[in-house]
């Protein structure tokens, strides 16, 4: 990994630059193959207020150069808070490929699929759902929507009336009708 330090309007003590080079260690735990990572460090100086700017650019093989910048009082604290930025962007990057599972051809050949045999046997404990279709298409009469309902013995019963509304008919419990 390729490293390089920049330090602009101001400049980099030993101390500085031993700090930023071991947060800069501390990226390596990932195991992503990190080609360089360059560090510019800058001081501002707005509105009478000292400040203190930090960029990281990490290069990676196949991937956009990730870029953080940070800003702060502190120069130490710019640089831990930029680096606990990256380690976040690495670490999320690392999930992404140790998630990610190829199947070689050959262990694919060897999968087994369920023939349509199985898939047939149905288990007698288990409820089957059987859809059927709604008969929604032409608008009732609340009174052909009772006297349907009255005839089966369905719960309730769901239609479209003459103003294009869905409405639904059902029985109460003390023997008459609800509507909503």
């Amino acid at each position: 990994m390729n490293m390089s330090l920049v330090g602009r309007q101001l400049e980099l003590t030993d101390a500085i630059k031993a700090h930023i080079e071991s947060a800069v260690e501390s990226l390596k735990k990932y195991n992503l193959d990190i080609i360089a990572v360059r560090v510019a460090v800058s001081a501002d100086e707005r509105g009478g207020k000292k400040g203190f700017s930090v960029e990281f650019s990490i290069n990676l093989p196949h991937k956009n150069t990730i870029v953080v910048k940070q800003k702060d009082k502190d120069m130490y604290a710019a640089v831990d808070i930029a680096i606990e930025r990256a380690q976040k962007v690495l670490r999320r990057h690392a999930d992404k490929i140790k998630a990610h599972k190829a199947v070689k051809v050959s262990e694919f050949a060897n999968l087994s699929i369920p023939s349509i045999d199985d898939e047939l046997e149905i288990d007698e404990e288990v409820d089957e759902i059987v859809p059927m279709e709604l008969d929604l298409y032409k608008p009732m009469d609340i009174e052909e929507a009772l006297d349907m309902l009255k005839e089966s013995n369905m719960q309730f019963y769901i239609f479209n009336d003459k103003d294009d509304k869905t409405r639904v008919l059902y029985k109460r419990k003390d023997n008459r009708y609800g509507l909503y």
